[in-house]
């Protein structure tokens, strides 16, 4: 059985983790740290998206920045070509 994420990878998603800072409700002068996690494409990221469109919809605490960083895992690979064979016994 192929995992989800396998899958994800295999159809161009890539690893994005999202460090969302935000103010907390009722201290407006205090920063809080949430780390975000998921598969999703670069460059319009649409997973992303969606939640802080969720967190700032439903959320009391309001978004100070969020930073981004990406990967993708599976990438094409390079390959080279070899003059002959070697035959080891």
């Amino acid at each position: 059985m192929v995992s989800n994420e396998f899958q994800l990878q295999m159809q161009g998603f890539g690893l994005t983790t999202a460090e969302i800072h935000y103010r907390l409700p009722d201290y407006r002068d205090l920063l809080q740290l949430f780390i975000w996690q998921e598969y999703d494409i670069a460059p319009d990221f649409p997973t992303l998206k969606h939640f802080l469109e969720y967190w700032e919809r439903e959320i009391e605490g309001p978004l100070h920045s969020v930073r981004v960083a990406h990967h993708r895992l599976i990438q094409p690979s390079e390959w080279r070509a070899v003059d002959g064979v070697i035959t080891l016994q």
